[in-house]
């Protein structure tokens, strides 16, 4: 197939003009090796350091198939069993109204333990880095309940149990924080070493990813990039400029949750080891088994993504797609792979923006689709849900400041106040509606799947987060 370089770049040039990011850099991998690497922008504030593919950023949640992989890893060992009751490791740990023998390793890792969104990440966050001064900021100094920097006080808060459950382990998916941070420290007690000297000598070295590591506050990161480490970037709300400084993100119990640095070359050898089913330059260097169970045929195989053992898994134009997103202060993140030994990673130095298109681009250089192609597994029908009224109301979820999906009719349209955003719901299949932007329909926001129970919603998943109703 032939792979036109110089057109792939243009393309993400334009895309990297237009988003009007700091700094990007994208590494693209297959079974001939390196297909393309690129620096966009630059790292520092001055703007006078150049980004290139050995830049090492924040991953953010692109860590938490890492610590997936380790325990998968040990469960091919027989070091643990993904079956394991969480409680066999965390003895005092309990979910409200779930038997402890349901809450597993493996329930907690799909992110269906049955936990809804919860503050303890950004109460660590804000009670562990430095930040500047915020409406968020405010929020999470004044309702933190400690330092959340132990890994026995988020135990203590789930065991604790104020919130409501959405319902039996197993029964729906919404992404968890603590469940990853949990995991984190099942790997040190089953290994019988840190979850960070694991993922070094196991993962890390094999792959020669010699710019990578976990570490806490970026300390470990700066010893091994060199001068060649970004700085870390936000956009003001009100003025729209870019602020730029080095307070990483300090999370203390959520290690293996969001803490590791790498870039964006380490990142797609990572990633093209797991397509290749633990293989590397011809050797075995992860246990083919631990692949299966991370993302193998245990779990469905759509267009709807599936969120499987640190990835979501996916069909993409006919071929199988795992990846994964990640966002912090001054990172931003998406990565992944395809079936047939192909791998992409793109990472940015500017928080909360969406790497997708970029992403995209990466997945049609290496398919020979036309680049700009857009994957949407929901897609408006054009045609009306036949119970709108079971879905009007308010839907909220705590785990930063309070956040709301408002639903409503209005001229005969549905509409919604997601977070404080003005948004249009078009109605895709089932209960799944595109959100889009109420000024601007070319601007997807959210996807939102509805939960109705009795004639009404009573909870919405808004992206991967389930948002239960408030009456």
């Amino acid at each position: 197939m032939k792979r036109d370089k110089a057109e792939l770049e243009n393309y993400l040039n334009d895309l990297f003009l237009k988003k009007k990011h700091p700094g990007v850099a994208v590494s693209v991998r297959g079974p001939e090796g390196v297909l393309f690497e690129k620096g966009f922008g630059y790292r520092n504030a001055e703007g006078d350091k150049p980004v290139d593919p050995d830049t090492v950023f924040g991953i953010a949640s692109m860590s938490k198939s890492m610590t997936a992989l380790a325990c998968a890893i040990l469960h091919a060992e027989k070091k643990l069993d993904l079956g394991d009751p969480m409680v066999k490791y965390f003895p005092n740990l309990h979910i409200p109204g779930a038997p402890d023998e349901c809450v597993t390793l493996r329930t907690i890792a799909m992110h269906r333990a049955g936990l809804p969104p919860l503050p303890p990440l950004e109460w660590s966050i804000a009670m562990n880095s430095v930040e500047r001064d915020s409406e968020w900021f405010r929020h999470m100094q004044k309702t933190a309940p400690n330092k959340m920097d132990k890994i026995e006080q988020i135990v203590d808060y789930i065991t604790k149990g104020d919130y409501q459950v959405l319902g039996a382990p197993g029964e729906y998916m919404s992404y968890s924080n603590d469940g990853y941070a949990l995991l984190s420290y099942v790997v040190d007690q089953a290994a019988g070493i840190s979850l960070e000297e694991f993922l070094d000598e196991r993962v890390f070295k094999p792959l020669g990813m010699t710019r990578t590591v976990l570490d806490l506050d970026a300390g470990e990161a700066r010893k091994i990039a060199g001068e060649n480490m970004t700085s870390l970037f936000e956009r003001d709300e009100e003025t729209g400029e870019l602020i730029c400084d080095d307070n990483w993100s300090v999370l203390p119990p959520f290690r293996g949750c969001a803490c590791v640095k790498s870039t964006a070359s380490d990142m797609t050898r990572y990633y093209k080891m797991l397509s290749d089913k633990g293989r590397w330059e011809g050797k075995q260097v992860i246990p083919e088994e631990a692949i299966e169970e991370m993302v193998g045929s245990r779990f469905p195989l759509s267009e709807k993504p599936f969120y499987c053992l640190g990835l979501e898994k996916s069909l993409m134009s006919g071929t199988i797609m795992c990846d994964h997103s990640g966002g912090l202060h001054g990172v931003s993140s998406r990565g992944g792979f395809l079936a047939g030994g192909y791998s992409a990673a793109v990472l940015c130095n500017e928080g909360d923006v969406s790497m997708e298109e970029f992403l995209w681009a990466c997945w049609n250089f290496i398919l020979g689709l036309p680049l700009e192609t857009r994957h949407k597994w929901a897609v408006p029908s054009g045609k009306t849900f036949s119970m709108e009224e079971a879905l009007f109301g308010d839907f909220l979820a705590e785990e930063g400041l309070p956040a709301h999906l408002i639903v409503h009719s209005e001229d005969g349209k549905l509409k919604g106040d997601y977070c404080g955003r003005k948004v249009d719901l078009l109605y895709c299949n089932e209960t799944v509606f595109r959100a889009v932007a109420s000024d601007d329909p070319n601007t997807d926001v959210s996807i939102f799947e509805f939960y109705i129970r009795d004639g009404k919603a009573w909870a919405v998943r808004c992206g991967n987060r389930m948002y239960q109703r408030v009456e």
